[in-house]
């Protein structure tokens, strides 16, 4: 996408970047519910494959803007368990147009230094795809930057169920004593292990509910609904959420005395707030 832009286009973007990052701490984790893509397609009376293939074009912008503002960890939920579901010309649509894109993205992703993982239930997913996700996660294991990671034939229950499984495994096994378990046992079996949870989870489309994404993970992320349906949300409404992001509070459960932060740290909100909405 940065390719079509002007040369005025990346001046202004450079300096809203800038003033994002100045402005307050950008997510270190940033969860995003990629919804809406079939509304879109039906509002222009086009095939649901027509806005499945533009929401890839959102996350091509998502994924070079975030590793562009320092944001180490990106979660994007590409395919839920609940989502086998669907009729089955879809799904297959679905991992085919997953399958091409690995193919298509990989090399870039590398040369951005982008690492690409994947959570979920991956023994699930076709041959062909797991193996371009495997060659994908080969190509960039030793990458720096961005952590990309996939959800993929992914739920939160079926994470918890999971790792439920793997406890009482080592109870069974005598490794673990029922009265060992803590969250951070938890943590350990979970597929997001070694993952931060995530400081902020958008979601598209305007839907009001987080539709069994990252369930345990969730527990005090700061939530943005945006209203625009994912092939529509490109890095302008990115920098709505982040901007939103950087005004809460976040207490964990303490009070505002505890974190001595004062409102002053959020003077530049309002400037870049509008400079981003026009």
């Amino acid at each position: 996408m940065i390719s079509r832009r002007t040369k005025k286009s990346n001046i202004d973007d450079n300096y809203l970047q800038n003033q994002l990052k100045q402005s307050g701490a950008v997510p270190v984790h940033i969860a995003i519910i990629m919804d809406g893509n079939g509304r879109w397609a039906k509002k222009r009376n086009l095939p649901r494959v027509a806005g499945h293939k533009e929401g890839v074009e959102s996350v091509r912008d998502i994924v070079e803007v975030c590793g562009q503002l320092g944001v180490q960890h990106l979660t994007l939920y590409a395919f839920s368990t609940e989502n086998w579901k669907r009729p089955k010309d879809e799904v297959s649509m679905l991992m085919r147009l997953l399958m091409n894109a690995l193919r298509d993205e990989t090399d870039k992703l590398h040369k951005n230094n982008v690492r690409v993982n994947a959570i979920g239930d991956i023994s699930a997913l076709p041959v062909e795809v797991r193996n371009e996700l495997n060659d994908a996660k080969e190509k960039t294991l030793n990458n720096t930057g961005l952590q990309l990671h996939l959800a993929l034939s992914y739920s939160g229950r079926w994470d918890i169920t999971q790792a439920v499984r793997k406890i009482a495994d080592e109870i069974k096994t005598g490794n673990l004593s029922p009265d060992q378990i803590t969250g951070e046992i938890i943590e350990k079996h979970l597929t997001t292990q070694n993952i931060p949870d995530p400081d902020l989870l958008v979601r598209t489309s305007g839907e009001f509910r987080i539709s069994n994404f990252l369930l345990w993970q969730l527990a005090y992320s700061e939530i943005f609904i945006s209203t625009v349906c994912w092939p529509d949300f490109r890095r302008n409404q990115l920098y709505e959420a982040i901007i939103d992001y950087q005004k809460r509070e976040r207490r964990f459960g303490m009070v505002s005395e505890q974190l001595g932060k004062t409102s002053s740290e959020f003077n530049f909100v309002k400037k870049i707030l509008k400079h981003v909405s026009g």
